[in-house]
């Protein structure tokens, strides 16, 4: 069985051969600097890990791979013009370098073409692979439009923020693992075993992502206190608030806004709140709860334990732990 790294690499190798039509220049030029513009290919690479856990011919599914990953790029196109940002990866966004009117039409026409990349899987199996492609798309933008919900109201509970995660962040990993499963002719309780395991995977990763905004070092290249200064409405401030004395919920509400306070002090102000009511805590032992049951839903798969070893490294990877 192949590793991560040589999964990755094989990933990559095809899709620097994908042949995308030179013109109209404007229409597919963003969609190639998309595409190449870096990203850890997750949910790809955990696709063909299990597609080849169940013994899977990994070179069948490299099409469909790509077109989970091309998928997973124009909710990203699509995403920068709805939160107006700039920045992805680093680099000038699509919506920044062609403008929205370019970012929409592009992305339109890479959810098209993972459409044509997703045909080509084996026509024994393309009929259900549709049908969880099509499934996880629908929630993915379902969980977008929570998102954007959340923004206009007041309240918003924790059960609320991780059903919304759950669709916008989990669903499109767990949608790659249940295709790869179903690529590697697993049965379909070990296919649906397989999305439980990448749900909750994808549930940590998120949680952790929300502690890390606050909580992490900038030297790993991300700046530190950016959902606070946007008044997110994260994990971390939502079990914040259902905690928080009236007073201190106030204190969170407001203090983004406030005008004679810099970004440093806003910080600080809303981290004091939460190590108060012992949030990073709550939010570890969810992270660790999550993760533990990815792990053991492995435990239970139909195969030999030593081909889901290479999905035990996945995760471990993807959420920076050892062990």
């Amino acid at each position: 069985m192949r590793s991560n790294e040589e999964i990755l690499n094989l990933f990559e190798n095809y899709l620097a051969q994908l042949q995308l039509p030179e013109e109209p220049q404007q229409l597919y030029s963003p969609i190639i600097y998309s595409m190449s513009g870096g990203g850890k290919r997750i949910r790809p690479v955990l696709l063909l890990l299990c597609c080849e856990a169940f013994g899977g011919d990994v070179q069948s599914a490299l099409s469909v791979a790509s077109a989970v990953e091309m998928f997973h790029n124009f909710t990203l196109l699509h995403d920068d013009i709805m939160d107006n940002a700039d920045v992805r990866r680093g680099k000038p966004s699509v919506k920044a370098q062609w403008g929205d009117n370019v970012a929409i039409l592009s992305g339109d026409t890479m959810l098209i073409y993972a459409y044509r990349l997703l045909s080509q899987a084996p026509e024994a199996k393309l009929p259900r692979i549709m049908e969880i492609f099509t499934s996880m798309a629908l929630q993915v933008c379902e969980g977008q439009q929570y998102d954007m919900d959340f923004e206009q109201r007041e309240k918003v509970s924790v059960v609320e923020y991780m059903q919304m995660i759950e669709l916008k962040t989990s669903a499109l990993l767990a949608g790659a693992a249940m295709i790869g499963a179903v690529m590697g002719d697993a049965s379909e309780e070990d296919c649906r075993k397989v999305y439980r395991y990448a749900l909750e995977l994808g549930l940590a990763f998120q949680l952790q992502d929300d502690l890390l905004d606050s909580y992490g070092d900038e030297r790993l290249g991300k700046k530190i206190g950016g959902d606070i200064l946007e008044g997110k409405k994260t994990c971390l401030m939502l079990n914040a608030m259902s905690r928080a004395t009236e007073q201190d919920r106030e204190l969170l509400r407001t203090t983004h806004l406030e005008p004679n306070l810099s970004n440093e002090e806003k910080i600080a102000r809303v981290k004091t709140i939460y190590d108060k009511y012992g949030v990073p805590h709550l939010i570890e032992q969810q992270i660790s709860i999550r993760f533990d049951r990815a792990l053991a839903i492995l435990d239970s798969l139909e195969i030999a334990p030593e081909r889901t070893e290479h999905l035990r490294s996945f995760a471990r990877n993807l959420m920076g732990r050892k062990k």
